[in-house]
């Protein structure tokens, strides 16, 4: 169940990331074939790896099977860019979401 899931993610984040899975591969210490044979099904990471791809990605675990966050790299940046916020403008950047979900 989850290996597919585990495939389609990768190659989802990867995308979003706009780098190919042999540059993935390389930059993770791996094969060339690594992240490819991943996203076929063809093998699974072992724990210590979805570590680094996780780390890759610069998600969590935890993000990483959050199947409601499409994109959880920027999320992640964006909670960093309001830690720098004053309170006032944050409120304001609150209202501005609101409105855009309505």
């Amino acid at each position: 169940m989850y290996e597919k899931y585990l495939s389609e993610r990768i190659a989802k984040l990867r995308t979003m990331k706009k780098v190919s899975a042999r540059d993935m591969s390389l930059s993770l210490g791996q094969n060339e074939n690594y992240i490819n044979h991943i996203e076929n099904n063809k093998s699974l990471p072992s724990m210590q790896a979805f570590f680094y791809i996780c780390e890759y990605f610069g998600i969590t675990p935890k993000q990483f099977f959050d199947e409601e966050t499409s994109n959880p790299s920027l999320i992640n940046t964006i909670m960093q860019d309001l830690t720098a916020l004053d309170e006032k403008k944050i409120t304001n950047l609150h209202e501005i979401i609101k409105g855009l979900k309505k």
